[in-house]
């Protein structure tokens, strides 16, 4: 006999139910703010019209026509091709901008909780634990009773409560089986579900955290009904709130002996961690929304407790800076205990749970209970507590130093003064307030401001032999363990305020100061240099503005400098070719506005007057009740030109940006080429806005292009602590040091450890894919690329730059295992969303075009076929030249490319003024005895003879030239072939991308 119920086990069967019957794709994805994999939309050609319910849908389809990828007579949309400024956004989400038809048929009308639950007191004592309201697609409804035996009919009705047993009604112990008896249409729609094909474990298993899709269901009105929801399975509260810390650190106390202990530890801190943060989201939204009371009682710094969660904004005191102040204090304080909790090997010094969340313009900090103290701070035990920290400030680089407290004592430290270390109830050793772990940065100092000369003529000294003698004496001075080891450690003390050091600590304490500003002259003078150095040289540059945070603090470099960037880069003479990076983000539009789209789009947008706005909110249904208590507020007022002000203000104030700005946001446009796209989704992403999915037409210089009804929806943006695989990112790293050396590795371990759903599964199984694609294995580069793609959508985001690289290598793949078409379509889904992030304007768009440029042209006639091949060519020069020079390997294999297709076409002038171009780039860079030059030298000449050929013969004959065209080719070919061999030698081919070795 099977097991009987009990209430929470009958609950969770009819969850896993629901479960079953949902089907869930990218439109549920979208509408609860994720962002969803449009992979197998795009692979996988959609059915007929047949599931298009009548001509109304059938005209929206129609109408949507614009939003697929190629049209009919092969070619790529005109909103593809080189030169378009049209940016639709309907084509983003194909699965979203077409009529929402059921992939499967409905199963059920309504299934929902009974009128009549919770059953009363009497029938609880007979086993009654649920009653379940079912109504079926032929419009019968039953009323279901769940008891420990499973699940049967009951003799209740709307008006009428009667909890027994229906005549001749069965127990079924499963829930669907009933289902199957009293409705045949669910029979035969069950059976249908129960033969869907499975999805990839990469598209089902959730992702640890929440990924925001910026843009929504375009009809999210009329589909936001959902069957299923009124079980209230969801809203059963737990008893008791749970215990964040505690569940934490069990997590960092399991076992790291094997590397499967290894990973099981780290899979479970991160179902921790992601549990927590979900619990952050959904607490910020009730206190924000106002469902808890403070618990504190002060209204200028509110406390709240919820979930086990105690959440504060933090007080703004002038000792911080204000407001700006206290939100640079909780993101320092998250930096703190990320520094903390990355500590390899150092077990017994625990940090708490700690989260910062932006909902709706307000920053919460939010973390676990913190446990009780083990008896008074008098009594603790410090001895092994300071042990701890001192071998934390060994791995974080911090020196021990000494303070003053304000009684005169001599305090030993080897933390920031504001730092607490305690001995919590629960046995373990915790430091709290870690805003301050490391030093402040002395370029942004109000007491070294006098220091400017130093940091113009000083630095790090030029000479190898002089650097080295003056860093190992420095390094002994700080308290290096060795003079030949180079180990700095920092005082993190040396600036902050009100700090007062021992006279006998003077000196120590001076060389601290002058190391702090030689490591900030080293930013300014070397590290923000080399990255404008790198954007000049890589193809690779940032797109927007979350990959130019990331490459700026990959050389450490913080945003705060983004005014030393851009200094830099309107010094450099290259500064036309750095356009692209200037023009990425406006870091401070996501602080100065919060929902003023309008005024920030449409430079001169003035908002409508009281009475005319209520004049015309009286014309529309429904809504003139409810959007009037607006009308007098503030912000209603503002104006475009008042708007871009406080940006501008703030971009000086946070960033030291001036006279840059302009007076609005159609300067940035036309100066550096920056999309008000671009700048809408940067918004959006920042502040966690979610827009309705349609095109929005954006140049409209007076009207609004956003209305109410295009604000679906506003998330939670929570900065957490990450919780890497350790092994995961040991192994890649092996593996890139491996293939470096031109070795190929063992996968087996790092194949073992890259299976979950985070960023760096997505960055070692796109390794796989490179070097399985290397070793000539398409196919197998192909399947592991998939798994790429899919993560990269759903971790970082659908239109996040890594993804359109994955979709690139996709194309690229493909291509190489003769699946030609859905080469065509990864390519040229990843140009759509270079299109949309940053524009044409990028050198990531050149090596794009070259790509596309073998792939595109199978399905298209002649006709086309040579227009098209000849813009993305074209194209692909422009960019390169532009942003490289004309003597640079990308430059060069572009103009080389040109003139191959140029000479296939028989069009022999302009095919030997690009081969003279590439020659003189070839011989720029390699020399005249390189074998390169030589074989573009030969090509040259090739080019040479058989255009004066054909000019003979026409001029003396007029005769067909086709025979001297076709052994032009077969000899371009030919050259192609061997220049392609001498560049794979020549250059490591991760030097160069891989659609650019491909193309060639």
């Amino acid at each position: 006999f099977p097991e009987p119920y009990t209430s929470r086990s009958a609950r969770l069967h009819l969850a896993r139910v629901l479960e079953l019957l949902r089907t869930s794709g990218p439109q549920d994805a979208l509408r609860e703010g994720r962002s969803p994999s449009v992979l197998e939309t795009l692979t996988h050609t959609q059915t007929s019209d047949s599931g298009l319910p009548n001509g109304k849908s059938l005209k929206r389809s129609l109408s949507n026509m614009k939003t697929e990828s190629a049209n009919q007579d092969g070619a790529p949309p005109e909103y593809l091709l080189p030169g378009s400024s049209e940016r639709p956004l309907m084509a983003l989400l194909p699965h979203s901008s077409q009529p929402e038809v059921r992939k499967y048929p409905e199963h059920l009308r309504d299934l929902s909780l009974s009128c009549w639950n919770p059953p009363p007191g009497h029938r609880k004592l007979q086993g009654d634990f649920l009653y379940i309201t079912v109504v079926t697609i032929e419009g019968k409804r039953y009323d279901i009773t769940s008891c420990p035996k499973g699940f049967f009919l009951n003799r209740s009705t709307e008006d009428v409560f009667d909890p027994r047993p229906a005549q001749s009604s069965s127990v079924f112990h499963c829930f669907t089986d009933l289902l199957c008896h009293i409705s045949p249409a669910f029979r035969q729609t069950f059976n249908t579900l129960k033969n869907r094909p499975q999805q990839t474990p990469v598209e089902m298993i959730p992702t640890p955290y929440h990924t925001l899709s910026w843009l929504g269901p375009s009809c999210a009105s009329r589909t936001h009904r959902n069957t299923f929801c009124r079980l209230g399975l969801e809203e059963q509260a737990a008893t008791q709130a749970p215990d964040w810390n505690e569940e934490l650190q069990a997590a960092r106390d399991l076992p790291q002996g094997s590397l499967e202990e290894r990973l099981q530890r780290d899979r479970t801190l991160l179902q921790v961690n992601s549990a927590f943060v979900r619990a952050v989201m959904q607490g910020a939204e009730t206190v924000v929304d106002g469902f808890v009371e403070p618990a504190n009682g002060n209204p200028e710094d509110p406390a709240f407790l919820w979930g086990g969660l105690f959440m504060s904004q933090g007080a703004a005191s002038a000792m911080f800076g204000g407001e700006r102040g206290r939100r640079a204090a909780q993101r320092l304080e998250l930096k703190g205990v990320q520094a903390y909790s990355d500590l390899d090997g150092l077990q017994g010094l625990h940090t708490l749970p700690t989260a910062v969340v932006d909902y709706r313009g307000v920053r919460l900090s939010a973390q676990g209970l913190a446990p009780g103290l083990e008896g008074s701070e008098q009594d603790q035990e410090t001895t092994p507590l300071l042990a701890l920290l001192a071998h934390a400030a060994k791995f974080l680089s911090l020196q021990r130093h000494v303070v003053v407290a304000p009684n005169g004592h001599k305090v030993p430290l080897f933390t920031s003064v504001d730092a607490q270390g305690l001995l919590g109830a629960d046995g373990r050793f915790y430091i709290l307030d870690v805003f301050r772990t490391f030093p402040a940065d002395a370029n942004f100092c109000p007491e070294v401001e006098t220091e400017e000369s130093y940091h113009e003529n000083s630095g790090l000294p030029n000479s190898d032999s002089r650097a080295t003698e003056a860093v190992r004496a420095a390094c002994k001075d700080v308290g290096s363990v060795s003079d030949i080891i180079f180990e700095m450690r920092f005082i993190p003390n040396v600036f902050s305020p009100g700090i007062s050091f021992p006279p006998g600590e003077s000196k120590s304490t001076k060389l601290q100061e002058r190391l702090l500003r030689e490591a900030a002259a080293f930013i300014i003078t070397h590290q923000i240099p080399a990255f404008v150095q790198h954007c000049l040289q890589s193809n690779e540059a940032p797109m927007d503005g979350a990959s130019l945070k990331q490459e700026l603090r990959k050389r450490g470099v913080n945003l705060r400098y983004l005014g030393h960037v851009f200094k830099a880069i309107s010094q450099s003479e290259h500064k036309e070719r750095l356009r692209h990076i200037m023009g990425v983000d406006v870091p401070s539009v996501s602080a100065a506005v919060s929902h003023f789209l309008n005024c920030l789009l449409v430079p001169h947008f003035t908002p409508t007057s009281v009475g005319e706005e209520s004049k015309k909110k009286s014309r529309r249904r429904g809504r003139g009740a409810g959007a009037g208590a607006c009308e007098s507020t503030p912000w209603s007022t503002l104006t475009g030109s008042e708007l871009w002000n406080l940006v501008c203000q703030d971009a000086v104030e946070t960033y030291n940006i001036s006279d840059c700005l302009g007076s609005g946001p159609n300067h940035l446009v036309e100066q550096y080429g920056l999309q008000k796209l671009s700048l809408l989704r940067e918004f959006c992403l920042k502040t966690g806005v979610q827009l309705r999915l349609r095109d929005y037409f954006l140049d409209n210089q007076n009207k609004a292009p956003i209305g109410p009804d295009d604000i679906l929806n506003i998330f939670p943006v929570v900065k957490h602590v990450h919780m890497p695989t350790v092994d995961a990112s040991k192994a890649y790293r092996a593996a890139l040091n491996f293939i470096q050396k031109g070795r190929w590795c063992d996968f087996m371990n790092m194949n073992l450890v890259c299976d979950d759903l985070q960023p760096e599964a997505c960055y070692c199984h796109s390794l796989f894919a490179r070097v399985a694609y290397l070793q000539g294995k398409p196919a197998e580069a192909r399947s592991v690329q998939l798994k790429a793609v899919v993560i990269s959508e759903r971790v970082l985001g659908f239109d996040h730059p890594t993804t359109i690289q994955q979709y690139a290598l996709l194309g690229v793949y493909m291509y190489a295992g003769g699946e030609t078409a859905l080469a065509q379509k990864c390519l040229l889904r990843a140009r759509l969303l270079m299109l949309t992030v940053h524009g044409e304007d990028h050198p990531y768009t050149a090596t794009l075009d070259v790509g596309c440029t073998n792939i595109i042209i199978t399905f298209v006639s002649n006709a086309v076929h040579h227009k098209l091949r000849t813009e993305f060519l074209k194209n692909a020069l422009r960019l390169n030249t532009s942003f490289f020079g004309p003597t640079d390997l990308h430059t060069a294999l572009s103009e080389h490319l040109l003139a191959q297709w140029m000479c296939s076409k028989g069009d022999y002038r302009n095919a030997m003024t690009h081969e003279k171009e590439a020659l003189a780039a070839f011989t720029s860079l390699f020399g005249e005895d390189h074998a390169q030059t030589r074989c573009s030298k030969e090509f040259l000449s090739t080019i040479t003879k058989q255009a004066v050929k054909v000019e003979r013969s026409l001029r003396q004959a007029g005769a067909d030239c086709s025979e001297q065209t076709v052994e032009v080719c077969a000899e371009a070919h030919v050259h192609c072939i061997t220049l392609s061999r001498l560049k794979k030698k020549k250059e490591n081919v991760f030097d160069v991308p891989v659609l650019s070795v491909v193309s060639v």
